[in-house]
């Protein structure tokens, strides 16, 4: 593409704070993608609200934007919702201010992942205004307000709605901040899957004194729960750490001290790698089950699958521009939690490259200013490595 229309360049920082300071936590968008729209626009991108729901959950807007019409579209994934900023007086900046000092911005969803959904946008400007986006390519956004809730009226079903019409993503990359500490350090190209587990131990209520005439429930889910924690699923494999049983919570619901309740529940969190499924890991939590008896009763809710993106041109060019800007080289790692990137991988090559992780969630969640220019330049030259390949991812 050449003879691209001249337009005043992007600050990604100024985008950045825009961003902040629209209150989106989800489902609520409070104009954010408003801000997105009127900074993609005059780049010439075609901008199309996608609003999804269904009983039970909130409604959700989400925003598809795409600039050429060529087979090789190159989308940049993202979010703009944010979690809960939790309680404002422990922070020292307002959280939605977008407070820029000590050469830091301080703001809810600084470091996940507002800033890099603005550095992207400014990257693909100077990419634009270069002149360098060849006939057979495109450049898209999806942008989600539902990854940090239920993740049910977001990425997934925009991706359900562009398979629908028949158009497709060549390669995505998604900008979680996949960073620890000091952007260069880490690009995902895979993820662990998770999946929620519910178990309930049944008994028989009766009086405390006289423990022979019930069936308590408690001591049956502690072995059960001793017996998981002490049961590794594996020892890892050549691109993923072992699998990971968290327990997340235990309850009996019993304000009584001299009843022995007749239930007690408990919920587990397993993170799993590639040498399981879903499925899978479902069966070896019923066999476990099975080892303490009695009745008990499962419900799992799977998360996400495991999935690992082979090394490829989409990979090399994101690995490329982080040395050439960076020096550093990064580690390739399928650590840390979901994304959507669990979704997008059904539909096109998918690897993760954000800002750094150290504050997300966190109260006074900041980045460093430099890093937002730094990563704007990453996101450049990995357009540029990119369609300069002539292939696929």
């Amino acid at each position: 593409m050449t003879g691209a229309a001249a337009f005043p360049p992007l600050d990604p920082l100024d985008l950045a704070r825009a961003l902040i300071r629209c209150p989106s936590v989800t489902p609520e968008d409070a104009g954010a993608l408003t801000v997105l729209e009127a900074a993609l626009r005059p780049l010439g991108f075609v901008c199309e609200r996608m609003r999804f729901e269904e009983p039970g959950t909130a409604p959700v807007d989400n925003l598809w934007a795409r600039l050429g019409t060529g087979p090789r579209n190159f989308c940049f994934a993202g979010h703009t919702d944010v979690v809960p900023p939790g309680d404002p007086g422990l922070w020292s900046v307002d959280p939605f201010a977008a407070t820029v000092g000590d050469g830091r911005l301080w703001g809810r969803g600084a470091s996940d992942m507002k800033a890099a959904v603005a550095c992207f946008i400014a990257a693909a400007g100077r990419f634009v205004q270069s002149g360098r986006l060849p006939a057979d390519g495109a450049l898209s956004l999806l942008i989600t307000g539902d990854e940090e809730g239920p993740a049910v009226n977001g990425t997934r079903k925009v991706l359900a709605r562009l398979a629908e019409r028949g158009e497709t993503i060549a390669a995505c990359l998604v900008g979680e901040p996949t960073n620890p500490a000091v952007v260069g350090e880490m690009v995902k190209i895979g993820r662990r899957g998770s999946l929620n587990a519910w178990i309930t131990v049944r008994g028989v209520q009766g009086h405390s004194a006289y423990p022979h005439l019930a069936d308590n429930p408690i001591p049956r889910l502690v072995r059960l729960l001793a017996l998981l924690d002490a049961s590794p699923l594996d020892a890892g494999s050549q691109h993923f750490q072992p699998s990971s049983l968290a327990i997340t919570s235990v309850d009996v619901a019993n304000r009584a001290t001299n009843v022995i309740p007749a239930q007690a529940t408990a919920q587990i969190n397993v993170r799993f790698n590639d040498l399981h499924s879903g499925e899978s890991v479902c069966r070896w939590l019923t066999e476990r089950c099975a080892e303490i008896g009695g009745d008990i009763a499962l419900r799992f809710e799977i998360s996400g699958e495991s999935f690992l993106c082979p090394s490829g041109p989409l990979s090399r060019a994101v690995v490329d521009a982080v040395v050439a800007v960076t020096g550093r080289h990064p580690e390739l790692s399928t650590t840390g939690g979901t994304s959507d990137a669990r979704f997008i991988k059904d539909f096109a090559p998918v690897c993760e490259f954000g800002m750094a992780g150290a504050t997300a969630h966190k109260v006074d969640e900041n980045i460093s200013t430099a890093d937002i220019e730094v990563l704007t330049c990453i996101y450049e030259r990995v357009l540029r490595v990119y369609f300069a390949g002539g292939d696929s991812a």
